[in-house]
């Protein structure tokens, strides 16, 4: 029997999706300013990067961001179980294995979506996971492949790999379509049929379903929550980052004690300069790319086209950040900045 560390019950009740190319560690730190309880992924490291590759590179991280899930791709047991420890030892709350993903690159080797047509691999990989670590081993999916519409699949899917010792299931409630459609349109093309993630919860009532694919609102949230352990925020969450702002009271009764550390959008913008300082500093990392993550902190507001585009402007790198937010806010003129 497998053996976890304690994790807390709503440990999984909002979460950010891994997103390659953009939940790198720049990016959760960021969000972590923005909720204190969501729980972050990271993006997909392939076991092959971390057998073969630069293990620091691959798995640093700012402490700030805990809680924090590993997500990892591959297909080989024993690989797996090694980057699984790797995770463990760099101080991952949890290991996520991916089954979900769609795209050709990931197909070719042999893993993501595709692993969901071979359950008991699945489930040997899960065992192998779990065998040699203490946190939680979980696996993020889809409900079917292809234009199969069975919900007796997913089910079968998550019966067979639960009982390898996999206690929660992140479920994107579409189908991963492996020929024909793009990453990007698997991520819209596929209807979302949430009904599924609903039914896996009263087939498996002990396990912790988590729903992903297309939630926007907090209503949607608080619609989900009423029958399932969680809900996985993608996309929106990226581009609508100060959504995120609302969470820790919305949904884990909790806000900040001290009215001088009150969220504002500024006090995050100037936290992030900060932030962009240090790790110039300590890792020579230029600002744009730790500052492209924030581009939609100011969605919807007046003034936001040209905060955006002074925060992207790859001419003012030479400044530093917080010369770049005087800038943006239109605190110091185009002719001043350009003779700093």
């Amino acid at each position: 029997m497998f053996s976890l560390k304690p994790v807390p019950s709503d440990r999984w009740k909002l979460s950010v999706a891994p997103m390659m190319d953009w939940s790198d560690r720049n990016c959760r730190y960021f969000h972590r300013l923005l909720t204190r309880h969501a729980l972050l992924y990271t993006e997909m490291v392939t076991t092959g990067a971390l057998v073969h590759g630069d293990v620091p590179r691959h798995l640093r991280y700012n402490v700030e961001e805990h809680p924090i899930a590993l997500q990892l791709g591959g297909s080989e047991p024993a690989d797996l179980a090694h980057c699984a420890k790797l995770g463990e030892q760099w101080g991952y709350d949890e290991i996520n294995l991916n089954c979900g993903c769609p795209s050709e690159r990931v197909q070719r080797g042999a893993f993501g979506a595709c692993l969901m047509n071979e359950p008991q691999l699945v489930a040997d990989c899960v065992k192998a996971m779990v065998d040699v670590v203490q946190v939680p081993v979980t696996v993020k999916h889809r409900i079917g492949i292809d234009k199969m519409e069975s919900y007796d699949f997913v089910r079968d899917f998550v019966g067979t790999v639960s009982e390898a010792g996999c206690p929660t299931f992140i479920v994107h409630a579409r189908n991963a379509w492996l020929k024909g459609l793009s990453p990007k349109e698997n991520r819209e093309v596929p209807p979302l049929r949430y009904e599924l993630a609903y039914r896996l919860k009263k087939d498996f009532p002990q396990l912790t379903i988590v729903v992903n694919g297309g939630i926007t609102t907090n209503e949607q949230v608080t619609e989900h929550l009423a029958h399932l352990d969680g809900a996985m925020l993608g996309r929106e969450a990226y581009h609508n980052p100060w959504w995120l702002a609302s969470w820790d009271a919305a949904f884990y009764d909790a806000d900040r004690p001290d009215p001088v550390e009150a969220l504002t959008r500024e006090r995050v913008e100037e936290q992030m300069c900060d932030y962009m300082t240090r790790e110039a500093a300590e890792h020579g990392t230029p600002w744009p790319t730790i500052a492209r993550h924030m581009l939609g902190l100011r969605h919807g507001l007046p003034g936001s086209r040209r905060w955006r585009q002074v925060w992207s402007d790859h001419k003012l790198r030479a400044l530093a950040p917080h010369q770049v937010m005087a800038l943006a806010h239109g605190g110091v003129t185009d002719e001043v900045a350009s003779g700093i």
